[in-house]
């Protein structure tokens, strides 16, 4: 097959013919190195590369005749927060790890490659997850590939990026507050954040906070389920992993289970959305209707999201990244010496409020599912900004409070524990792209690819096909500079 038929084929047909040996995990993987180097320069999703471990890695799937997995020797990308064993890994391009190679892999690593994973790379990410765009001070700013002067958003915008344009076939991201969903929505690709516990976590950070997961990023709803069966795993070294099903979730949604009924809201009461990115939103929620399901303005009452956010987030960062501010000083980000200070000067009081509020934040949402099977809303509020933002500061006539609070539609959802997904709905005037976020009940993951699927299968995969990157333009064309610097 050609370099380009090799690329548009979705991860699921690309398994499917490494199974049957119509292909070979080493075609792949030289598809994938020559579209690599053919793209890089322009967007900077992959500032870190493996070949020659991932060539071997294909020789061994191709030489083991008749073995099959569920990856069976597919290329992916993984972000630069988790370790690939023998790869350098530096925390996001944090200057503090610029050296550093991996001894061994994460948890969630271990599992994708014994699954029939090839990691081409790791995908660009700020420093230590911590915002969202993709930009640091080791390798710059990641770029849009429908405008390469604005972002792919964060923090998994490398990831994003490296599937969208067809680097590799899936990618693995992280989610806490944004991170998988929002560019994912941002580079027309579809981004899956699990319930806490579903996917392996590294041995590090915080173990019993259900805010981070780590979750698939793909062009399709279908191998996004293919991606989270290879990613599951009950693991002992993370507490809050949960036994696997296997197979189960490509299963349910080429199954389309259609749920019964859907509440749309279109900013959940707690933040501003530009009038064309709602309305964009509410017209491909409406489209359920065409497969006879009915979609109702209604939604549980998550007013409280951005203070409970807040008070939650912060106390986790104080205890995280506080030990690191002090010992690093100003090599660590500006904004991650904000969090902390923020977080420090919260009374015991406020964290106490935070967490009544969050459980009956839960319960309120809990009793919306009694009657409704998923709650849609926007991914994004705004359309992509210029990529070498490192945060925004308001929407039209609206000042945030803090620098992430432009994201509070999606880290209200991470506070519910429960899985969501952005699917692409649509393009902007301007043509970038818009994504709409389904919220399923928790460990729902099964039901809320189903519907995914669904949706995907009335508007169609707008990511399906790789897209190449396209040159500035638009209104932020001539104002962003989005070097990347020498080094990267």
């Amino acid at each position: 097959m050609s370099n380009a038929a090799l690329l548009n084929l979705t991860a699921v047909e690309a398994v499917e013919r490494l199974k049957s040996r119509d292909i070979s995990s080493l075609e792949l993987v030289e598809a994938s190195i020559r579209r690599i180097e053919a793209v890089e320069p322009k967007v900077n999703a992959l500032p870190i590369t493996c070949f020659e471990r991932a060539r071997t890695q294909a020789r061994h799937f191709d030489d083991a005749k008749g073995s099959a997995s569920i990856l069976t020797g597919l290329p992916i990308s993984v972000k630069d927060l988790d370790e690939v064993a023998g790869v350098r890994h530096t925390n996001g391009g944090s200057v503090i790890f610029e050296e550093y190679v991996a001894t061994k892999s994460s948890p969630m690593v271990e599992t994708l490659e014994t699954n029939g994973a090839i990691t081409m790379g790791k995908s660009n990410s700020p420093e230590f997850g911590f915002n969202a765009n993709t930009i640091n001070d080791l390798f710059g700013p990641t770029r849009n590939p429908y405008d390469t002067s604005r972002t792919a958003a964060g923090s998994s915008g490398g990831a994003a990026v490296s599937v969208a344009t067809g680097e590799v076939w899936l990618a693995t991201g992280s989610d806490l507050g944004s991170s998988i969903r929002l560019p994912a929505a941002y580079n027309s690709v579809v981004g899956l954040r699990p319930s806490p516990g579903r996917v392996p976590r590294a041995r590090k950070g915080m173990p019993f906070n259900t805010l981070a997961v780590l979750g698939p990023i793909a062009r399709t709803v279908g191998d996004t389920a293919l991606m989270l069966d290879a990613m599951v795993a009950e693991h002992w070294a993370d507490p809050l992993t949960i036994p696997v099903t296997e197979g189960q979730f490509l299963h349910a949604a080429s199954n389309r289970k259609a749920p019964r009924r859907i509440g749309f809201s279109p900013d959940l009461g707690v933040t501003p959305v530009d009038p064309e990115i709602a309305a964009i939103v509410e017209a491909a929620a409406k489209r359920f209707t065409e497969a006879g399901i009915p979609v109702e303005h209604d939604a549980p009452d998550l007013s409280n999201g951005v203070e409970v956010f807040h008070a939650i987030r912060g106390v986790n960062h104080l205890a995280n990244m506080g030990p690191l501010c002090e010992a690093h000083g100003d090599r660590m980000i500006p904004e991650i010496h904000y969090s902390v200070k923020r977080a420090a000067e919260l009374p015991i009081t406020r964290y106490a409020w935070g967490e009544r509020e969050r459980a009956q934040m839960f319960l309120r949402t809990m009793a919306f599912f009694d009657d409704y099977d998923l709650l849609v809303c926007p991914t994004g509020i705004m359309e992509p900004f210029p990529c070498d933002w490192r945060r925004v500061d308001k929407l039209h006539d609206h000042e945030f409070d803090a620098y992430i609070d432009w994201i509070a539609i999606t880290y209200t959802i991470s506070l519910l524990g429960c899985p969501s997904i952005s699917v692409p709905c649509g393009f902007t005037k301007s043509g970038m792209p818009v994504g709409l976020q389904l919220v399923g009940r928790p460990r729902g993951e099964a039901d809320l690819l189903a519907a995914a699927q669904i949706f995907e299968d009335i508007v169609g995969a707008l990511g399906r096909t790789p897209v190449d990157p396209r040159a500035p333009r638009g209104p932020y064309a001539g104002s962003a500079q989005c070097r990347t610097p020498a080094n990267g």
